[in-house]
């Protein structure tokens, strides 16, 4: 109960900023429009690849490690692993940071097309190692179950990205896309640095216990540098597969301008599609240190509640807000970005939410469980597949192409995932849960889609399913009782 109260901290936090960082992105679209956001998720893309390739697997690493030496009743021994984890960190994104200053002229014209935002890419490199000595110190606070104070410091940081981010909007980009990626890389940039600093003073005044040096080089590397290379593949493809993307569009007659047809997907879409997936990511993230300390301590019975207790949660959770969603799609389309093509492609991915919301909950679960190098593999080898299928699909279908490619890709990577879970920690889930759970969820959706559109057809949804899930026992009495204790004791 202790690990869920944390979760539901964690996921206010998480639902504050995500609400914060969707407002922005709906703010920005206004600005610069479909073309324009389009330009800034590219650029953010390739930011995305250096930060990955910069960090090099170490906040993984260091919650794992930390989690494990503090599940051993270890504590002394945490300094050396986060001065061994800081050493890691800086260099590894020193070599990036360099890297990606030198060549932005390169990369800004034969990636992205468009020279504009080579100074969005230097200023990136420039306060690349800060960023990325901040997934160490993350690492640690969630490890060591300090979720209260990380909390309070993301709060602070997305605050002062989203007031300095702002006036330099206002004051310098004016309707200039290739201005608005400096103003947004700039004010998470020093955000960054805001929260670097909190969380080194916060761990010097604990006074940490010091105890005799101990070999971490190799514990390190053995667990930083296959997530590194896992997240550098991972990642770079997915890079490949966003450049590609507006390209290879351009080959289909029917989009008349794929800058914008990939902006509308992949900056105004998915941020909606997994705002609610916030709550979640709470979850997720205190997942992995915990199913750590319960995996070096044999803890078997602890591994198997949380499994079962947390697939339960993802997959009631993520099919109620699928079934919402895609009752609000052209209200939340309409509302937020003024576009109804938001709202049709909304509908449309809205279906994949439950699947999306379990992958995320069962990656964690495995990370947490040692099985890192495999969780790597299967998100290589889908993010290979998925390149495929867009490079053949989307001259010939378009944006549908896109649909069904990631449809495809992540039902595998979830599927790999699930069964390599159940493998190893010997659970079985019930077939009639998650046909039940679905199956009810349809006959609500059809129920309440026959009111007034809109909110009112929401609202009716929510109580007949939790009506049907109570009557054919997916809801038992005892998960009510557990959910009425987590709210009263929060």
């Amino acid at each position: 109960m202790g690990m869920f109260r944390s979760a539901v901290l964690l996921t206010a936090v998480n639902l504050l900023l995500r609400f914060a960082g969707t407002s922005f992105q709906v703010y920005l679209s206004s600005r610069i429009g479909s073309a324009g956001i389009g330009l800034l998720q590219l650029t953010l893309s390739v930011g995305s690849l250096a930060m990955v390739a910069g960090v090099g697997g170490i906040r993984t690493a260091t919650m794992y490690l930390t989690a494990g030496e503090l599940g051993r009743k270890r504590p002394e021994n945490v300094i050396w692993v986060l001065s061994g984890c800081f050493v890691y960190s800086i260099c590894f994104s020193s070599s990036v940071a360099f890297l990606l200053y030198r060549f932005a002229p390169v990369i800004a014209q034969s990636w992205i097309g468009d020279i504009r935002v080579v100074p969005a890419l230097r200023l990136f490199g420039a306060f690349l190692p800060c960023t990325c000595l901040c997934g160490v110190m993350t690492g640690y606070f969630t490890a060591a179950k300090r979720i209260g104070t990380l909390a309070a410091v993301e709060v602070a940081e997305q605050l002062v990205s989203m007031g300095l981010t702002l006036a330099l909007l206002h004051f310098r980009a004016g309707t200039d896309s290739g201005r608005a990626c400096v103003c947004v890389v700039l004010g998470s940039s020093l955000g960054a640095c805001l929260t670097l600093s909190c969380l080194v003073l916060l761990r010097l005044r604990e006074h940490p216990p010091k105890g005799a040096r101990i070999p971490v080089a190799g514990s390190i590397c053995r667990t930083a540098l296959p997530l590194a290379v896992a997240d550098d593949l991972r990642t770079g493809i997915s890079t490949v597969e966003n450049l590609m993307v507006p390209k290879r569009l351009a080959l289909n007659h029917t989009v008349n301008s794929p800058l914008a047809a990939f902006g509308v997907v992949s900056g105004m879409v998915f941020p909606v599609l997994m705002f609610p997936a916030c709550i979640l990511y709470g979850l997720a993230e205190l997942l992995i240190p915990e199913l750590a300390r319960c995996h070096a301590a044999g803890s078997k019975r602890r591994i198997s509640y949380l499994v079962r207790r947390s697939l339960k949660v993802a997959l009631l959770y993520g099919t109620a807000f699928g079934a919402l969603i895609f009752l609000l799609s052209d209200v939340l389309g309409l509302r937020l970005y003024d576009n109804p093509e938001v709202g049709q492609q909304l509908r449309l991915y809205a279906l994949l939410i439950p699947m999306l919301y379990c992958d995320a909950i069962v990656d964690a679960m495995i990370k947490g469980l040692g099985q890192q190098t495999v969780s790597v593999r299967y998100n290589i080898f889908t993010n290979i597949l998925d390149v495929v299928f867009l490079y053949l699909l989307l001259p010939e279908f378009g944006m549908q192409g896109y649909f069904f490619s990631f449809l495809v890709t992540h039902l595998i990577n979830f599927g790999l995932s699930l069964r390599r879970l159940l493998k190893i920690t010997g659970e079985r889930i019930p077939v009639r849960i998650p046909v039940a759970a679905l199956g009810t969820a349809m006959g609500a959706l059809w129920a309440a889609s026959h009111g007034a559109a809109g909110w009112i057809q929401a609202m009716a949804f929510l109580p007949v399913w939790g009506c049907l899930l109570y009557l054919l026992g997916i809801l038992s009495s005892e998960d009510l009782r557990w959910l009425k204790g987590l709210i009263q004791k929060k």
